[in-house]
């Protein structure tokens, strides 16, 4: 049985590791930073813990009656990608808030991992988000210069380049 103590301590490592991942986003001046992404991945976490919850409270097993905690989950993966959705952006030729919208999308499977239980899947998870969204940019800043700018540091640059 899940009890109200271990709840609490799972909605706040929720809330830890969605900032973490969040952190980077306001770093990065994005409209989703820290507070959006700590809250999705709380609020998913409540979501799990509270399907969680409510199966231990109604299912009887002896008298056929299971309630399916995954139920509740399911819907978070719908809401979420369209919170995700309102991130994401056109302005002519060009989409911008594509990797905010899937860092609150990750944000909120931290979130129900972390609600359900799977610290070490939720910390790994956070890790490799946060890991994939910094080093993969400069990845990318890099092979999208022209040569001679390589030398160059990226902070010296100016969009006009």
């Amino acid at each position: 049985m899940l009890s109200e103590a271990e709840a609490i301590v799972r909605l706040i490592i929720a809330l830890l590791l969605g900032g973490l991942l969040g952190f980077e986003r306001e770093l990065s001046a994005k409209p989703a930073g820290l507070r959006t992404h700590m809250l999705v991945a709380e609020g998913a976490a409540l979501f799990m813990v509270c399907s969680m919850l409510l199966m231990e409270q109604f299912s009887r097993p002896e008298v056929g009656i299971l309630i399916d905690p995954s139920r509740i989950g399911s819907t978070i993966v719908t809401g979420v990608g369209f919170l995700g959705g309102g991130m994401i952006l056109r302005a002519r030729d060009r989409v911008f808030g594509l990797t905010t919208a899937a860092g609150i999308w990750v944000a909120a499977a931290i979130g129900m991992l972390v609600g359900a239980g799977y610290y070490v899947i939720a910390i790994v998870g956070t890790l490799l988000a946060v890991a994939t969204i910094v080093f993969v940019r400069r990845i990318e800043r890099y092979l999208r210069l022209p040569d001679q700018l390589r030398e160059r540091p990226l902070d010296e640059l100016s969009v006009e380049e």
